[in-house]
Protein backbone atom coordinates (compact mmCIF):
# COMPACT_ATOMS: atom_id res chain seq x y z
CA UNK A 1 0.00 0.00 0.00
CA UNK A 2 1.12 3.20 -1.00
CA UNK A 3 2.00 6.34 1.61
CA UNK A 4 -0.43 9.24 1.32
CA UNK A 5 2.16 11.86 0.92
CA UNK A 6 -0.64 14.74 0.00
CA UNK A 7 0.24 16.28 3.56
CA UNK A 8 3.93 16.44 3.19
CA UNK A 9 4.17 17.78 0.01
CA UNK A 10 1.70 20.48 0.29
CA UNK A 11 3.47 21.82 3.33
CA UNK A 12 6.81 21.84 1.35
CA UNK A 13 5.19 23.71 -1.26
CA UNK A 14 3.40 26.06 0.87
CA UNK A 15 7.32 27.04 2.70
CA UNK A 16 8.15 27.26 -0.99
CA UNK A 17 5.98 29.67 -1.64
CA UNK A 18 6.39 31.72 1.06
CA UNK A 19 9.86 32.09 -0.23
CA UNK A 20 8.91 33.95 -3.53
CA UNK A 21 7.37 36.68 -4.50
CA UNK A 22 5.44 36.20 -7.53
CA UNK A 23 2.91 33.37 -7.97
CA UNK A 24 3.89 29.60 -8.55
CA UNK A 25 1.85 28.19 -11.21
CA UNK A 26 0.44 24.38 -11.56
CA UNK A 27 3.34 23.27 -14.15
CA UNK A 28 6.09 24.83 -11.25
CA UNK A 29 4.35 22.99 -8.62
CA UNK A 30 4.62 19.77 -10.69
CA UNK A 31 7.99 20.00 -12.07
CA UNK A 32 8.73 20.28 -8.48
CA UNK A 33 6.64 17.61 -6.71
CA UNK A 34 7.53 15.24 -10.16
CA UNK A 35 3.65 14.87 -10.65
CA UNK A 36 1.61 16.36 -13.47
CA UNK A 37 0.14 19.84 -13.02
CA UNK A 38 -3.72 18.30 -13.00
CA UNK A 39 -2.58 17.11 -9.69
CA UNK A 40 -1.47 19.87 -8.66
CA UNK A 41 -4.66 21.66 -9.71
CA UNK A 42 -6.94 19.37 -7.92
CA UNK A 43 -4.53 19.65 -4.62
CA UNK A 44 -4.17 23.17 -4.66
CA UNK A 45 -7.75 23.57 -5.22
CA UNK A 46 -8.98 22.30 -1.74
CA UNK A 47 -6.44 24.44 -0.09
CA UNK A 48 -8.07 27.18 -2.43
CA UNK A 49 -11.41 26.05 -0.74
CA UNK A 50 -10.26 26.55 2.39
CA UNK A 51 -8.86 30.46 1.93
CA UNK A 52 -5.23 29.15 2.53
CA UNK A 53 -4.24 30.07 -1.47
CA UNK A 54 -5.59 31.80 -4.12
CA UNK A 55 -5.31 31.49 -7.79
CA UNK A 56 -5.37 33.72 -10.82
CA UNK A 57 -5.85 32.49 -14.81
CA UNK A 58 -3.73 33.84 -17.65
CA UNK A 59 -0.57 35.32 -18.28
CA UNK A 60 0.95 36.04 -14.78
CA UNK A 61 -1.56 33.52 -12.98
CA UNK A 62 -0.81 30.93 -10.47
CA UNK A 63 -0.82 30.31 -6.69
CA UNK A 64 -0.41 32.34 -4.15
CA UNK A 65 -0.45 32.26 0.11
CA UNK A 66 -3.95 33.63 0.89
CA UNK A 67 -2.90 33.69 4.76
CA UNK A 68 0.53 33.95 6.22
CA UNK A 69 1.93 30.94 7.10
CA UNK A 70 1.88 31.95 11.05
CA UNK A 71 -2.06 31.63 10.52
CA UNK A 72 -1.89 28.06 8.91
CA UNK A 73 -1.40 24.73 11.35
CA UNK A 74 -0.61 20.99 10.11
CA UNK A 75 -3.63 20.31 11.23
CA UNK A 76 -5.46 22.64 9.12
CA UNK A 77 -4.10 21.42 5.73
CA UNK A 78 -4.13 17.80 6.62
CA UNK A 79 -8.14 18.55 7.13
CA UNK A 80 -7.99 20.78 4.10
CA UNK A 81 -6.80 17.46 1.66
CA UNK A 82 -9.87 15.61 3.46
CA UNK A 83 -7.45 12.72 4.96
CA UNK A 84 -9.90 10.41 6.97
CA UNK A 85 -7.78 8.95 8.91
CA UNK A 86 -4.07 9.13 9.93
CA UNK A 87 -3.65 4.84 10.07
CA UNK A 88 -3.53 2.63 6.85
CA UNK A 89 -4.27 0.00 9.41
CA UNK A 90 -7.62 -1.23 9.57
CA UNK A 91 -10.35 -3.45 11.15
CA UNK A 92 -11.39 -7.01 9.99
CA UNK A 93 -14.55 -6.87 9.72
CA UNK A 94 -15.01 -10.66 7.97
CA UNK A 95 -17.04 -12.07 10.80
CA UNK A 96 -18.97 -9.26 12.91
CA UNK A 97 -19.99 -12.14 15.35
CA UNK A 98 -17.19 -13.72 16.32
CA UNK A 99 -16.42 -12.85 19.80
CA UNK A 100 -12.34 -12.81 19.17
CA UNK A 101 -12.90 -10.72 15.98
CA UNK A 102 -14.94 -8.23 18.61
CA UNK A 103 -12.36 -8.22 21.25
CA UNK A 104 -9.43 -7.10 19.03
CA UNK A 105 -11.18 -4.71 17.62
CA UNK A 106 -12.22 -3.19 20.50
CA UNK A 107 -8.68 -2.91 21.41
CA UNK A 108 -7.41 -1.66 18.08
CA UNK A 109 -9.89 0.22 18.00
CA UNK A 110 -9.43 2.56 21.00
CA UNK A 111 -5.76 2.44 20.37
CA UNK A 112 -6.25 3.71 17.32
CA UNK A 113 -8.23 6.37 18.29
CA UNK A 114 -6.59 7.44 21.06
CA UNK A 115 -3.06 7.75 18.93
CA UNK A 116 -5.12 9.60 16.30
CA UNK A 117 -6.46 12.22 18.94
CA UNK A 118 -3.04 12.70 20.16
CA UNK A 119 -1.43 12.88 16.74
CA UNK A 120 -4.16 15.67 15.15
CA UNK A 121 -3.79 17.57 18.59
CA UNK A 122 0.07 17.80 18.21
CA UNK A 123 -0.54 19.18 14.31
CA UNK A 124 -3.28 21.65 15.58
CA UNK A 125 -0.47 22.97 17.81
CA UNK A 126 2.51 23.08 14.67
CA UNK A 127 2.62 26.42 12.05
CA UNK A 128 3.55 25.93 8.98
CA UNK A 129 5.90 28.97 9.64
CA UNK A 130 7.24 26.83 12.39
CA UNK A 131 8.85 24.64 9.51
CA UNK A 132 9.86 27.63 7.36
CA UNK A 133 12.02 28.81 10.69
CA UNK A 134 13.13 25.43 11.02
CA UNK A 135 14.10 25.28 7.66
CA UNK A 136 15.80 28.88 7.93
CA UNK A 137 17.88 27.58 10.87
CA UNK A 138 19.21 24.44 8.65
CA UNK A 139 20.42 27.10 5.83
CA UNK A 140 22.17 29.34 7.66
CA UNK A 141 23.74 26.08 9.18
CA UNK A 142 24.44 24.57 6.38
CA UNK A 143 28.58 24.59 5.90
CA UNK A 144 29.22 25.17 2.27
CA UNK A 145 32.58 24.18 1.70
CA UNK A 146 34.97 26.16 -0.17
CA UNK A 147 36.30 25.40 -3.17
CA UNK A 148 39.52 27.41 -3.21
CA UNK A 149 41.10 25.23 -0.52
Amino acid sequence: MRNDTRLSRMLHVLIHMDRHEQRTTSETIARMLETNPVVVRRTMGLLRDKGYVTSEKGHNGGWSLARPLAEITLLDIHQALGSQSIFSIGLATDNPTCLVEQAVNHALGQAFDEAQALLLQRLAAISVASLAEDFDARYRALEVPCKNL
